[in-house]
Protein backbone atom coordinates (compact mmCIF):
# COMPACT_ATOMS: atom_id res chain seq x y z
CA UNK A 1 0.00 0.00 0.00
CA UNK A 2 1.53 3.44 -1.16
CA UNK A 3 0.98 5.76 1.96
CA UNK A 4 2.33 8.97 0.16
CA UNK A 5 -0.86 8.11 -2.44
CA UNK A 6 -2.95 7.67 0.79
CA UNK A 7 -1.92 11.31 1.76
CA UNK A 8 -3.17 12.55 -1.52
CA UNK A 9 -6.19 11.04 -1.59
CA UNK A 10 -6.81 12.28 1.83
CA UNK A 11 -6.17 15.59 0.79
CA UNK A 12 -7.95 15.65 -1.80
CA UNK A 13 -11.16 13.98 -0.15
CA UNK A 14 -10.84 16.62 2.24
CA UNK A 15 -10.67 19.63 -0.54
CA UNK A 16 -13.61 18.40 -2.34
CA UNK A 17 -15.69 17.71 0.99
CA UNK A 18 -14.77 21.48 2.15
CA UNK A 19 -15.86 23.15 -1.22
CA UNK A 20 -18.23 20.95 -2.85
CA UNK A 21 -21.57 23.16 -1.80
CA UNK A 22 -19.91 26.44 -0.87
CA UNK A 23 -19.61 28.67 -4.09
CA UNK A 24 -16.18 28.42 -4.80
CA UNK A 25 -15.69 25.38 -7.36
CA UNK A 26 -14.69 21.98 -6.09
CA UNK A 27 -13.63 21.16 -9.46
CA UNK A 28 -11.56 24.06 -9.44
CA UNK A 29 -9.88 23.57 -6.27
CA UNK A 30 -9.69 20.11 -7.13
CA UNK A 31 -8.00 20.58 -10.36
CA UNK A 32 -5.36 22.89 -9.13
CA UNK A 33 -4.52 20.80 -5.89
CA UNK A 34 -4.49 17.64 -8.29
CA UNK A 35 -1.59 19.48 -10.39
CA UNK A 36 0.17 20.54 -6.84
CA UNK A 37 0.29 16.95 -5.70
CA UNK A 38 0.96 15.58 -9.60
CA UNK A 39 -2.13 13.77 -8.71
CA UNK A 40 -3.64 14.70 -12.35
CA UNK A 41 -3.29 10.94 -14.49
CA UNK A 42 -6.44 9.85 -15.66
CA UNK A 43 -7.12 7.64 -12.92
CA UNK A 44 -6.54 10.75 -10.89
CA UNK A 45 -9.32 12.70 -12.82
CA UNK A 46 -11.65 9.87 -12.39
CA UNK A 47 -10.93 9.48 -8.52
CA UNK A 48 -11.82 13.47 -8.27
CA UNK A 49 -15.26 12.61 -9.63
CA UNK A 50 -15.89 9.92 -7.48
CA UNK A 51 -15.18 11.57 -4.45
CA UNK A 52 -18.00 13.77 -5.35
CA UNK A 53 -20.54 10.42 -3.70
CA UNK A 54 -18.51 10.90 -0.81
CA UNK A 55 -19.99 14.25 -0.04
CA UNK A 56 -23.60 14.12 -1.77
CA UNK A 57 -23.82 11.03 1.32
CA UNK A 58 -23.47 13.61 3.50
CA UNK A 59 -26.70 15.71 2.22
CA UNK A 60 -28.16 12.38 2.06
CA UNK A 61 -27.74 11.74 5.70
CA UNK A 62 -28.22 15.45 6.87
CA UNK A 63 -31.39 15.13 4.78
CA UNK A 64 -32.36 12.15 5.58
CA UNK A 65 -36.06 12.84 7.09
CA UNK A 66 -36.51 14.51 4.46
CA UNK A 67 -35.76 11.94 1.31
CA UNK A 68 -37.42 8.90 2.83
CA UNK A 69 -40.76 10.77 3.60
CA UNK A 70 -40.30 11.47 -0.07
CA UNK A 71 -39.72 8.30 -1.41
CA UNK A 72 -43.07 7.06 1.05
CA UNK A 73 -45.03 9.62 -0.67
CA UNK A 74 -43.71 9.61 -3.81
CA UNK A 75 -47.26 7.77 -5.06
CA UNK A 76 -49.98 9.69 -3.13
CA UNK A 77 -48.33 13.29 -1.66
CA UNK A 78 -48.45 15.80 -4.07
CA UNK A 79 -45.58 17.50 -2.02
CA UNK A 80 -43.42 14.90 -2.49
CA UNK A 81 -44.42 14.50 -6.26
CA UNK A 82 -43.97 18.31 -6.91
CA UNK A 83 -40.68 17.60 -4.85
CA UNK A 84 -39.24 15.18 -7.53
CA UNK A 85 -40.67 16.37 -10.11
CA UNK A 86 -38.39 19.90 -9.81
CA UNK A 87 -35.68 18.11 -9.25
CA UNK A 88 -35.86 15.62 -12.15
CA UNK A 89 -36.92 19.28 -14.14
CA UNK A 90 -33.52 21.20 -12.77
CA UNK A 91 -31.23 17.80 -13.51
CA UNK A 92 -31.93 17.75 -17.14
CA UNK A 93 -30.40 20.52 -18.39
CA UNK A 94 -26.89 20.11 -17.26
CA UNK A 95 -27.56 16.14 -18.39
CA UNK A 96 -27.94 16.89 -21.68
CA UNK A 97 -25.42 19.34 -22.29
CA UNK A 98 -22.93 17.61 -20.16
CA UNK A 99 -23.55 14.64 -22.52
CA UNK A 100 -23.36 16.47 -25.64
CA UNK A 101 -20.12 19.05 -24.98
CA UNK A 102 -18.30 17.27 -21.91
CA UNK A 103 -14.94 16.05 -24.10
CA UNK A 104 -14.82 19.67 -25.76
CA UNK A 105 -14.98 20.97 -22.29
CA UNK A 106 -12.47 18.86 -20.59
CA UNK A 107 -10.01 19.31 -24.01
CA UNK A 108 -10.04 22.94 -23.52
CA UNK A 109 -10.92 24.52 -20.00
CA UNK A 110 -9.71 21.74 -17.81
CA UNK A 111 -6.01 23.48 -17.06
CA UNK A 112 -5.20 26.12 -13.95
CA UNK A 113 -5.27 29.17 -16.06
CA UNK A 114 -8.89 29.06 -17.20
CA UNK A 115 -10.02 27.89 -13.88
CA UNK A 116 -8.50 31.14 -12.36
CA UNK A 117 -10.29 33.09 -14.71
CA UNK A 118 -13.28 31.64 -13.92
CA UNK A 119 -12.99 31.99 -10.43
CA UNK A 120 -12.29 35.71 -10.44
CA UNK A 121 -15.15 36.04 -12.59
CA UNK A 122 -17.45 34.09 -10.63
CA UNK A 123 -16.48 36.69 -7.70
CA UNK A 124 -17.35 39.35 -9.02
CA UNK A 125 -20.93 37.90 -10.46
CA UNK A 126 -21.11 36.96 -6.44
CA UNK A 127 -20.19 40.56 -5.60
CA UNK A 128 -22.79 41.89 -8.04
CA UNK A 129 -26.06 39.52 -7.18
CA UNK A 130 -25.31 40.24 -3.60
CA UNK A 131 -25.73 43.57 -4.23
CA UNK A 132 -28.46 43.23 -6.41
CA UNK A 133 -30.41 41.01 -4.18
CA UNK A 134 -29.64 43.50 -1.25
CA UNK A 135 -31.39 46.14 -2.97
CA UNK A 136 -34.27 43.87 -3.93
CA UNK A 137 -34.94 43.54 -0.81
CA UNK A 138 -34.89 46.84 0.60
CA UNK A 139 -37.76 47.78 -2.03
CA UNK A 140 -39.64 44.61 -1.02
CA UNK A 141 -40.00 46.46 2.49
CA UNK A 142 -40.28 49.53 1.43
CA UNK A 143 -43.39 48.62 -0.42
CA UNK A 144 -44.46 46.43 2.31
CA UNK A 145 -44.29 49.60 4.38
CA UNK A 146 -45.77 52.13 1.95
CA UNK A 147 -48.35 49.43 1.15
CA UNK A 148 -47.83 50.07 -2.79
CA UNK A 149 -49.18 47.06 -4.03
CA UNK A 150 -47.25 45.93 -7.70
CA UNK A 151 -44.42 47.26 -6.93
CA UNK A 152 -43.15 43.30 -5.74
CA UNK A 153 -44.89 41.23 -8.76
CA UNK A 154 -44.17 37.78 -6.63
CA UNK A 155 -43.11 37.52 -3.13
CA UNK A 156 -39.66 36.12 -2.40
CA UNK A 157 -39.67 32.20 -1.97
CA UNK A 158 -38.67 30.60 1.20
CA UNK A 159 -39.11 26.99 0.93
CA UNK A 160 -38.16 24.62 -1.88
CA UNK A 161 -41.84 23.05 -1.06
CA UNK A 162 -43.11 26.50 -2.98
CA UNK A 163 -40.93 26.17 -5.92
CA UNK A 164 -43.07 25.61 -8.86
CA UNK A 165 -41.14 23.37 -12.57
CA UNK A 166 -40.84 26.60 -14.01
CA UNK A 167 -38.73 27.84 -11.17
CA UNK A 168 -36.87 24.78 -11.26
CA UNK A 169 -36.16 24.56 -15.04
CA UNK A 170 -34.63 28.36 -14.16
CA UNK A 171 -32.60 26.73 -11.39
CA UNK A 172 -31.14 23.70 -13.93
CA UNK A 173 -30.19 26.46 -16.40
CA UNK A 174 -28.09 28.08 -14.02
CA UNK A 175 -26.62 24.82 -12.97
CA UNK A 176 -25.54 24.53 -16.74
CA UNK A 177 -22.77 27.38 -15.62
CA UNK A 178 -20.78 24.77 -13.87
CA UNK A 179 -19.91 23.22 -16.91
CA UNK A 180 -16.95 25.79 -16.93
CA UNK A 181 -14.15 24.53 -14.42
CA UNK A 182 -14.18 27.23 -11.47
CA UNK A 183 -17.42 28.46 -11.90
CA UNK A 184 -18.74 26.28 -9.15
CA UNK A 185 -22.12 24.14 -9.48
CA UNK A 186 -23.48 25.08 -5.98
CA UNK A 187 -22.12 28.57 -6.51
CA UNK A 188 -24.11 29.02 -9.56
CA UNK A 189 -27.43 27.24 -8.33
CA UNK A 190 -27.45 29.81 -5.29
CA UNK A 191 -27.10 32.72 -6.97
CA UNK A 192 -29.14 32.08 -9.77
CA UNK A 193 -31.32 31.29 -7.34
CA UNK A 194 -31.40 35.31 -5.44
CA UNK A 195 -31.20 36.43 -9.28
CA UNK A 196 -34.22 33.94 -9.56
CA UNK A 197 -36.31 35.46 -6.16
CA UNK A 198 -35.17 32.61 -3.85
CA UNK A 199 -34.39 33.81 -0.15
CA UNK A 200 -30.41 32.40 0.41
CA UNK A 201 -31.48 29.42 2.72
CA UNK A 202 -34.04 28.00 -0.32
CA UNK A 203 -31.21 28.77 -2.78
CA UNK A 204 -28.74 26.82 -0.64
CA UNK A 205 -31.02 24.26 -0.20
CA UNK A 206 -32.30 23.14 -2.95
CA UNK A 207 -28.94 23.47 -4.49
CA UNK A 208 -27.82 20.54 -1.87
CA UNK A 209 -30.97 18.67 -2.73
CA UNK A 210 -30.11 19.47 -7.25
CA UNK A 211 -26.44 18.06 -6.37
CA UNK A 212 -27.99 14.67 -5.55
CA UNK A 213 -29.00 13.49 -9.20
CA UNK A 214 -26.20 15.74 -10.63
CA UNK A 215 -23.45 14.18 -8.74
CA UNK A 216 -24.31 10.84 -8.56
CA UNK A 217 -25.07 10.32 -12.04
CA UNK A 218 -21.31 12.28 -13.13
CA UNK A 219 -20.28 9.43 -10.75
CA UNK A 220 -21.78 6.65 -12.41
CA UNK A 221 -21.10 7.81 -15.72
CA UNK A 222 -17.47 8.31 -15.00
CA UNK A 223 -17.13 5.36 -13.51
CA UNK A 224 -18.63 3.32 -15.99
CA UNK A 225 -16.49 5.08 -18.77
CA UNK A 226 -13.01 4.69 -16.75
CA UNK A 227 -13.96 0.94 -15.81
CA UNK A 228 -10.97 -0.10 -17.71
CA UNK A 229 -8.59 2.18 -16.10
CA UNK A 230 -9.80 0.19 -12.37
CA UNK A 231 -8.45 -2.28 -10.24
CA UNK A 232 -9.28 -3.53 -7.20
CA UNK A 233 -5.80 -2.26 -5.66
CA UNK A 234 -7.76 1.36 -6.22
CA UNK A 235 -10.06 0.82 -3.19
CA UNK A 236 -8.02 1.73 -0.23
CA UNK A 237 -7.14 5.00 -1.95
CA UNK A 238 -10.92 5.61 -3.65
CA UNK A 239 -12.22 4.75 -0.17
CA UNK A 240 -9.85 6.92 1.85
CA UNK A 241 -11.13 9.92 -0.46
CA UNK A 242 -14.89 8.89 -0.02
CA UNK A 243 -14.57 8.95 3.75
CA UNK A 244 -13.08 11.95 3.39
CA UNK A 245 -14.90 13.85 1.38
CA UNK A 246 -18.28 12.31 3.55
CA UNK A 247 -17.50 13.92 6.72
CA UNK A 248 -15.44 17.23 5.75
CA UNK A 249 -18.73 17.60 3.61
CA UNK A 250 -21.43 16.81 6.46
CA UNK A 251 -19.98 19.23 8.72
CA UNK A 252 -19.45 22.42 5.62
CA UNK A 253 -23.69 21.33 5.38
CA UNK A 254 -25.12 22.22 8.28
CA UNK A 255 -22.59 24.83 9.18
CA UNK A 256 -23.62 26.41 5.78
CA UNK A 257 -27.36 26.66 6.64
CA UNK A 258 -26.46 28.41 9.96
CA UNK A 259 -24.13 30.76 8.05
CA UNK A 260 -26.40 31.48 5.30
CA UNK A 261 -29.42 32.71 7.76
CA UNK A 262 -27.16 35.71 9.09
CA UNK A 263 -24.40 36.18 6.27
CA UNK A 264 -24.41 36.59 2.52
CA UNK A 265 -22.17 35.61 -0.02
CA UNK A 266 -19.91 38.52 -0.20
CA UNK A 267 -16.88 36.71 1.30
CA UNK A 268 -16.86 33.32 -1.04
CA UNK A 269 -16.83 36.29 -3.90
CA UNK A 270 -13.36 37.78 -2.38
CA UNK A 271 -12.20 34.75 -1.81
CA UNK A 272 -12.97 33.83 -5.45
CA UNK A 273 -11.04 36.86 -6.58
CA UNK A 274 -8.24 36.94 -4.77
CA UNK A 275 -7.48 32.89 -5.17
CA UNK A 276 -7.90 33.50 -8.79
CA UNK A 277 -5.42 36.21 -9.33
CA UNK A 278 -3.25 34.10 -6.93
CA UNK A 279 -2.79 31.27 -9.45
CA UNK A 280 -2.55 33.76 -12.49
CA UNK A 281 0.41 35.38 -10.54
CA UNK A 282 1.94 32.09 -9.65
CA UNK A 283 2.14 31.29 -13.32
CA UNK A 284 3.10 34.90 -14.57
CA UNK A 285 6.02 34.71 -12.50
CA UNK A 286 6.91 31.25 -12.54
CA UNK A 287 6.69 30.56 -8.87
CA UNK A 288 4.28 27.75 -10.07
CA UNK A 289 5.03 26.13 -14.09
CA UNK A 290 1.27 25.55 -14.53
CA UNK A 291 2.05 24.63 -18.47
CA UNK A 292 4.03 21.87 -17.17
CA UNK A 293 0.35 20.16 -16.36
CA UNK A 294 -1.45 20.74 -19.57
Amino acid sequence: MDLALLVKAFILGVVEGLTEFLPISSTGHLILMGHLLDFNDEKGKVFEIFIQAGAILAVCWEYRARLISTFRGITNEPRAQRFVLNLFVAFLPLAILGLRFNKQIKDVLFHPVPVALAFIVGGFIILFAERWYKARTKRELLALRDQAPGIVARPMIASVDDLTWQDALKLGLAQCAALIPGTSRSGATIIGGLFFGLSRKCSTEFSFFLAIPTLFAATLYTLWEARALLSTSDIPMFSVGFVAAFVSAFIVVRWLIRYVSTHDFTVFGWYRIVFGFVVLATAYSGAVDWRAHY
